[in-house]
This record gives C-alpha cells, sequence and structure tokens, in this order.
C-alpha cells in the first residue's frame, strides 16, 4: 500500500507547491549560496556584477527632487522630541550604531516620503533574482553621520546568523545616498567579493574601498560583504537611508506579535513574552530603536493621543454644526 510518503512514481506529492528545486542553488565562492529567481534582462549586468564583487553602484537612481523631498522631511522629524522621532535620532547609543551618528528608525510609520525608496523598480527586480518570492523589507531607517564620527566596525548583516559559510543568503542591504558620498564624508565601506570569503578569511581595514556616489545614488549589496560607515573627518552630516530586505522564511509561522493582544502584555509571562518576540537578539527585532516591550507602551500612548485629537475634531465639527443650524 502507498502514501504520500511513498518514493517513486508518488513522489511528487510530497513536493510544495511552488517550492524550488534545491538544484538549482547557486554557490558564490565558499560565502554564499541562494536560489535564483526571476533574471531581469534590463538588470542583467547589475546581476553580474553583484554575482562578481558582491555589490553594485546605482547612480543617480532618484531623482533630485524626491531626494530634496526626503531631506525636508528628515529635517523635519529631527526636530521633533525624542518621544515622537525615536531614542536614537539625537546621536547613537554604542560604537556600532555611531556615538555621533543619528538613526530615525521605523521611517515607515513615521511619514509616506520614503516609500519610493523601499519600492524602486530597479532594486525589486534586484531583489526578485537574489531573494525568494514575497521577500520582506527588515530596515528602514536614516543614517545621519555627523562630522567627527570614526569608521564603524567592520561587519556582515548576517552576522549575528550564526551558520557556517557558505551560508545561505539571508538577505541584502542598500545604502541611499541623501547627500553626495565623498572620501571625507563617512562614505559605506566594503570588501569586494568578501561575500565569496570563507569564514576562516579575516577581514582587513586596508582592502576596504569606499562607495563614493552622487547624491540619490544607491549602493546595493549582499548582506554576506563585509563593510562599515565610513569616518566623516569633512565636518558636514552625511545623510542618507537604508532600506533591507530580508528572505520570506525569516519569520515564525504564526505572527505572534500582532496575534497576541496587546492590551495586558503583563498578564503574559516574561519568558513567554520573549519567546512570542518581544525580545532582541542583539539590536535584531527592535521597534522604533528600542526593545519591542517599550515599542508597544510608545505605540499605545500615540493611540490615546490618535484617538484624543479625533475626539477634539469631532466635538469641534459638532459645535460649528449646531452653529450652522442656527442661522
Amino acid at each position: 500500500m502507498t502514501n504520500q510518503f511513498t518514493r517513486g512514481s508518488r513522489r511528487a506529492e510530497v513536493l510544495q507547491p511552488g517550492r524550488p528545486l534545491l538544484s538549482s542553488r547557486i554557490q558564490l565562492g565558499e560565502g554564499t549560496t541562494f536560489l535564483p529567481g526571476k533574471k531581469d534582462p534590463s538588470v542583467a549586468p547589475l546581476i553580474d556584477h553583484v554575482l562578481q564583487h558582491g555589490y553594485v553602484i546605482l547612480p543617480s537612481l532618484f531623482s533630485a527632487s524626491l531626494t530634496s523631498r526626503a531631506l525636508t522631511e528628515l529635517d523635519h522629524l529631527s526636530s521633533l522630541p525624542p518621544s515622537s522621532s525615536g531614542p536614537a535620532s539625537q546621536g547613537g547609543r554604542n560604537p556600532f550604531e555611531g556615538l555621533k551618528t543619528r538613526r530615525i528608525y521605523a521611517l515607515a510609520d513615521k511619514t509616506r516620503v520614503f516609500d519610493e525608496f523601499a519600492i524602486n523598480e530597479t532594486v525589486l527586480k534586484l531583489n526578485d533574482y537574489f531573494l525568494q518570492e514575497h521577500y520582506l523589507l527588515t530596515a528602514l531607517h536614516s543614517v545621519v553621520i555627523e562630522g567627527g564620527e570614526e569608521e564603524q566596525s567592520m561587519h556582515t548583516d548576517d552576522g549575528l546568523i550564526l551558520l557556517p559559510r557558505p551560508r545561505p543568503l539571508m538577505g541584502v542591504g542598500t545604502m541611499v545616498a541623501l547627500d553626495p558620498f565623498t572620501s571625507t564624508n563617512g562614505a559605506t565601506t566594503l570588501i569586494p567579493g568578501s561575500h565569496l570569503w570563507p569564514d576562516t578569511r579575516i577581514p582587513q581595514r586596508s582592502e576596504m574601498i569606499q562607495a563614493i556616489m552622487p547624491a540619490g545614488s544607491m549602493l546595493y549589496f549582499l548582506n554576506t560583504v563585509w563593510h562599515s560607515g565610513g569616518a566623516n573627518v569633512s565636518g558636514e552630516p552625511r545623510r542618507s537611508l537604508t532600506v533591507q530586505y530580508c528572505q520570506p522564511w525569516i519569520r515564525p509561522i504564526e505572527n505572534m506579535i500582532v496575534a497576541v493582544g496587546w492590551e495586558d502584555l503583563d498578564a503574559v509571562p516574561e519568558r513567554l513574552r520573549e519567546l512570542l518576540g518581544f525580545s532582541l537578539n542583539g539590536f535584531m527585532g527592535f521597534v522604533d530603536g528600542v526593545n519591542p516591550r517599550r515599542g508597544v507602551e510608545m505605540r499605545r500612548r500615540r493611540l490615546i493621543e490618535w484617538a484624543l485629537e479625533r475626539e477634539k475634531e469631532k466635538e469641534g465639527l459638532e459645535e460649528k454644526q449646531k452653529k450652522e443650524s442656527k442661522l
């Protein structure tokens, strides 16, 4: 008697719908493996550059008007108190974040101005090849390196994922230059070809190059590439965005953060809250730059403020209608 697990003629029954064949996996040197997706001809040369070097610079990808609107919005958000702009908006809180680097996290929650940076057609076509279908946005925040900032420590963006190389590609990162990236203002540095390296290859600062590019450009790179923020000796801030994407399977089966009600989280045992996702792995899993448990309280306050504002608007409208009815 056969069943769905029987080998041979019935083997097709155990294949998951839409699951790519593992035999199509590509291995890049001794560092990175991935399942390739659609290779759109319009970005084929860019893909080939990434395969060889681990990164590609997309010059002047965004219009001057969009870049200008983004800078204006960043100025506005930076002028708000940290309770609204986020705890890292006035300066970093550790050397990795950058003690002289300001960051505004959760931009997708704060404004619609930055949406176009995350859904640019060229970028999504690159993602369609390097990431699997239904990939996710995993970071969208600003990075403003002030004058006097030191070089960031060298790292890969998958460094907290303790799998040996060659390891599966977990995601891709980008840096968007809102100001020109120059040799003196903290341009991102990276090591070309480091996505090919095994674990035993230790990066050296002397191997790094600067991603010098005009405003409106983007640096696109695999998250197995060694890189860092550069030192800013220019005396002027270097304003930028980072937009990062991850594989669709880097998430729990049930979305616990949404599934569990926030109205009485303290009734949930602390250890269970951590398992549900109200916890951090290093810096992974934060909400607006803070622990997700604190993030919930921030959201609660904002919802209360929003409800009070709506109530005032409603009362004002009712009062206006009463006055008009008396005329």
